[in-house]
């Protein structure tokens, strides 16, 4: 009994260790939370001419006085652009008449085939955001837009083991005067930054993927990621977790027992925001006005 109690005490503290965040050293988090409140993807609505991660969302939220939350990512040509998700269809619509390999979604609209990275810049412009005139906007182009007005959330998307959108943005932001944060959902994010720019504040994404129905995220590479135990590699200095998944233990202890920043996605009304106010700092809200 005593020989199981010791492996049981050992295999906690090696968990706390796994799960600890960046505790001495790091940058301070006064000037993010100083506005706490960040619009995801812009002040958007995808049935208007502002819908997501575009340059009339964007405009809303700072003309609002609101932080945004962003996505960034590089096409074929290395352009870091603003966009979500890693495929096309769901948000990009051709213009003019249909190509023979349009996705047909299953809301019946018909996308643009293919990812961000099979593009280059110049052939995205083809392609507009959902019913609006709107366009992939390049990233360079959104901070000239922005200019410091409000504080900036940005979530590096890295699929798999390719980090190649890391140097280019930071490269960009080493000559940005505002206030700005990164975050990824892939640690190997983090890690880069912890390896060439530890002075940024970084941020570990997450969720419960076991949750989710697709089988993927039901492997132990997804209950690892749920359960932060990547951070004793990244040293994140925040967590943003799915808010629906507040109690995840990993993600109370960093806040309770580290006092790690955390920060909550999506807020989608006034009650979940009132709702999370006691267990998170930032809250990265859509589809509503927070009071």
């Amino acid at each position: 009994m005593k020989i199981l109690l010791i492996i049981f005490l050992i295999l906690v503290v090696l968990y706390l260790l796994a799960i600890m965040p960046r505790m001495i050293g790091g940058p301070s988090a006064e000037k993010l939370l100083a506005q706490n409140l960040y619009a995801h993807r812009g002040l958007h609505d995808n049935n208007s001419e502002a819908p997501e991660n575009s340059m009339a969302a964007f405009k809303k939220a700072v003309d609002a006085g609101y932080g945004i939350e962003l996505d960034v990512q590089l096409t074929r040509d290395g352009v870091p652009v603003i966009f979500h998700d890693f495929t096309l269809a769901r948000v990009a619509r051709y213009d003019g008449q249909l190509p023979e390999n349009a996705v047909k979604n299953e809301d019946g609209s018909f996308g643009v085939a293919g990812k961000v990275i099979d593009y280059t810049y110049e052939e995205l412009q083809q392609f507009h955001l959902l019913n609006s005139g709107e366009k992939i906007p390049r990233f360079e182009d959104f901070l000239k837009l922005v200019d410091g007005k409000v504080p900036l959330i940005i979530e590096l998307k890295i699929e798999l083991f390719d980090v190649s959108v890391c140097p280019v943005v930071d490269n960009m932001l080493r000559e940005y005067k505002g206030v700005y944060c990164i975050e990824s959902f892939n640690p190997l994010g983090l890690w880069w930054y912890r390896r060439h720019h530890k002075d940024v504040f970084r941020g570990q994404l997450s969720d419960e993927f076991f949750r989710q129905p697709e089988t993927i995220w039901h492997t132990p590479l997804y209950y690892l990621l749920a359960f932060l135990v990547f951070n004793f590699l990244t040293k994140p200095d925040f967590i943003a977790y799915n808010h629906t998944y507040a109690g995840n233990i990993s993600r109370r202890l960093c806040h309770g027992l580290y006092k790690n920043t955390a920060a909550a996605w999506t807020i989608k009304s006034q009650a979940e925001l009132d709702e999370r106010r006691s267990g998170f700092d930032i809250f990265i809200f859509e589809g509503f006005i927070p009071s």
